[in-house]
């Protein structure tokens, strides 16, 4: 019995199977790259996702707060307060957020009663955070400390608390690889493995799946 093949397809496998070896490369290149950050991600994506629905006390934060007395003069301003904040603490960086809010009039116990304004200055790392209110007028200012545990040490570097751009574009780098992944498996799954029927049944039913899931939680 003698093997025949069809000629086309003895042609076109030489410049196939380079294609494809390129293609496996670079798959498997960028799954390295993306691999101790996507290790991050995973955990602390599964304890966010859970955090609600299973009350996993992992990611924890401990409290404390004082009351700081301020100089004399009391600072001008919002963003005074929040450099005298930096030097009495020794911070060193720059405050996540200032807020102010002005003066106003409010209702309590059927009286009108004017309400001092309100500055809040906020200072975020991903292991500590720091947060000062002040009420204009008073002697002292408020500030909550926070201290993240490690579990949430790593969720708050997950949504990026307290990093900057260079974190921010790192991730952003985890993202991409995570789509070229999907895009260069399925290509490679459908050239490798042939079954296309197979392909579009394991990805229709993750799709319904997550759509079904989704339309039902709302």
């Amino acid at each position: 019995m003698t093997n025949t093949q069809n000629p086309e397809a003895l042609i076109r496998q030489p410049k196939r199977m380079p294609w494809l070896k390129w293609l496996r490369r670079i798959h498997a290149w960028v799954g390295l790259w993306g691999a101790a950050l996507g290790l991050l991600f995973g955990v602390s994506g599964f304890l966010l996702n859970h955090r609600m629905v299973m009350k996993i006390p992992a990611a924890q934060m401990e409290q404390s707060q004082v009351e700081l007395v301020l100089p004399t003069p009391p600072p001008a301003d919002a963003k005074a307060l929040a450099k005298w904040l930096q030097a009495y603490a020794a911070i060193g960086r720059e405050p996540s957020k200032i807020s102010t809010e002005p003066a106003k009039t409010v209702t309590w116990a059927g009286q009108s009663v004017q309400q001092p304004g309100q500055w809040r200055v906020d200072f975020h790392t991903p292991q500590h955070s720091l947060t000062a209110e002040y009420w204009v007028g008073n002697t002292y200012v408020s500030v909550k400390h926070q201290d993240a545990n490690v579990f949430a040490f790593i969720t708050r570097l997950h949504k990026g608390v307290g990093m900057g751009t260079a974190w921010v574009l790192l991730a952003d780098t985890l993202a991409g690889g995570l789509v070229f992944l999907s895009l260069t498996g399925l290509l490679l799954w459908t050239k490798l493995h042939g079954s296309r029927l197979a392909m579009a049944g394991l990805g229709l039913t993750s799709l319904g799946l997550a759509v079904f899931v989704a339309l039902d939680s709302l």
